[in-house]
């Protein structure tokens, strides 16, 4: 049997020895530690040596666990669920949620999720009566679960890998990583072994051949490259990755959805971030005693505590709306309007609350404008709730403006984000009658997500600021855009700012 190949270089040939004097496997550092070649050429050399079918290469993924701080902190002291029965088995077994609260066993806004895993083991038992909430132990010695079990292995090491779980542990991963307990990481372990051809031809003598693999000035004004041998270049062999400099994935994503609307015909509207109870409940027609004023939802500011309001008159017309219905043709809320609980100040919930304090100033028609930007709840940060989020909002005041024209716009809106399946279900929106809510279909999923809410602002929300038109209204969270152009399903992984998926992440063209 004979073989030929041109030009094998001197690096080719000393990995080719190499490998023969192994005569098994080798990992590509241990072939980087033997032979002193560069990475990049020996990546290079791999490829063609390879292609060439002078070796064999196995590439395997391996994935690896880490416990992220929050994770360390519970693999320590325990699940908050765990916490929980302690103190409860301390106390006889039994406890209130206030008993719970008041004790500190547990940060405020971890007290219910402790509450609902221990309900979802079924350790305990959760009554609410005469307005109070009563929590009873169901199992006073329940064993270390999968979960808790992961964790306390995890916290013995730095990392392990996801392969060498036993399959009890390997089925609560998903479970703690969508709880932020444990990170998940990826490696490619690459394995590199001499073929029959490789050692044949090392045997027969193989001579290299550098030749000239770089075309200089000289070369050619000379024309000497007649005269020497040029290397042939594989150029589809794997090079050391470049990661140019780049604007965040949801940076890239929010600047499309601005040059989306813009070129729609609409214009883009700010407001502040910290806003008076007034413009972000009151103006839109919510009830003072309406339960996302409540501080569970809304963060509410110690300084400034309150917000100036605008001027009296329009706050007359708000407060009477609320009360009896003023000139709207409703009835109102029925209830005495207090300007102490407008004036709080808040970290806006939404940027209707921006829609609606521009609409105040600009009544008259016809206009389109639109927002994209940050808003504030009080959630418990999981794999689908963030306490700072984005919202895209927008609304188009014209007289002859209809239900119809809103839901064509937003289809025109999706259809240009690349979701081309979209339907409107009705729905109910405290400021917006009739009300719709926007899905789209989404391939990967086989289902219909719901995106955005929209409608017509009611009389009691327009009419008191002078608008007497329609205006057409839509709001929606940006995240779920971005994880399902992205393909994320922990919402978390946005704004985790890790290195590898932020170079791996396609620029948004």
């Amino acid at each position: 049997m004979s073989l030929s190949f041109e030009g094998l270089r001197e690096t080719e040939v000393k990995i080719l020895r190499f490998l023969a004097e192994r005569g098994e496997k080798s990992r590509v550092n241990d072939i980087l530690e033997g032979t002193k070649i560069e990475y990049a050429t020996l990546a290079k050399s791999i490829a063609w040596l390879e292609d060439k079918g002078l070796v064999s290469v196995e590439r395997i993924e391996l994935k690896f666990l880490f416990l992220t701080d929050e994770g360390k902190r519970y693999a320590s002291s325990g699940l908050p669920e765990r916490t929980l029965l302690r103190f409860l088995v301390e106390r006889g077994g039994k406890a209130t949620l206030n008993d719970v609260l008041k004790a500190g066993i547990l940060p405020q806004n971890i007290v219910n999720v402790a509450i609902g895993w221990a309900r979802r083991k079924g350790w305990v038992e959760v009554l609410k009566s005469n307005g109070e909430t009563t929590i009873t132990v169901l199992d006073y010695s329940p064993p270390m679960g999968p979960d808790e079990l992961l964790l306390e292995l995890l916290s013995k090491r730095e990392h392990v890998k996801q392969s060498e779980l036993p399959e009890e542990l390997a089925s609560t991963i998903d479970l703690l990583y969508k709880r932020n307990l444990l990170e998940k990481r990826s490696e490619t372990d690459v394995f590199v072994w001499i073929t029959s051809n490789g050692i044949t031809l090392l045997e027969s003598g193989v001579e290299t051949d550098e030749g000239i693999s770089l075309l200089t000035p000289d070369l050619i004004r000379t024309q000497a490259w007649k005269k020497v041998k040029l290397r042939k270049f594989n150029v589809e062999a794997p090079t050391k990755p470049v990661y140019p400099g780049k604007l965040h994935p949801v940076i890239q994503l929010i600047n499309e959805i601005r040059d989306i609307f813009l070129n729609m015909g609409f214009e883009e509207i700010r407001g502040p971030l910290v806003e008076s109870a007034f413009w972000n409940f009151d103006a839109l027609f919510t009830p003072q005693d309406h339960p996302a004023r409540d501080m569970h939802d809304t963060f509410y500011l110690k300084k400034p505590s309150t917000v100036k309001l605008p001027r009296e008159d329009l706050v007359y017309r708000v407060a009477k709306t609320h009360e009896n219905g003023w000139e709207t043709g409703s009835k109102g809320w029925g209830y005495y309007w207090k300007t102490e609980l407008a004036q709080q100040a808040i970290l806006r919930t939404h940027t209707t609350a921006t829609t609606i304090r521009y609409l105040a100033e600009h009544k008259a028609p016809p206009v389109k404008v639109f927002s994209v930007d940050r808003v504030y709840r009080n959630e418990k940060v999981d794999y689908k709730h963030l306490a700072e989020f984005h919202q895209i909002e927008g609304i188009i005041v014209d007289e002859n403006a209809t239900l119809r024209n809103l839901m064509g716009v937003l289809k025109e809106f999706y259809w240009k984000l690349g979701f081309k399946k979209v339907q409107f279900w009705p729905s109910f929106f405290p400021y917006t009658e009739p009300s719709i809510q926007s899905t789209v279909y989404v391939e990967e999923y086989r289902a219909w997500v719901e995106l955005c809410g929209a409608g017509i602002f009611r009389p009691e929300v327009t009419i008191p600021i002078g608008v007497k038109v329609p205006v057409l209204a839509w709001g929606g969270g940006f995240e779920r855009i971005a994880m399902l152009r992205l393909g994320l399903d922990d919402i978390r992984d946005l704004y985790r700012n890790s290195l590898g998926w932020l170079r791996q992440t396609p620029a948004i063209l």
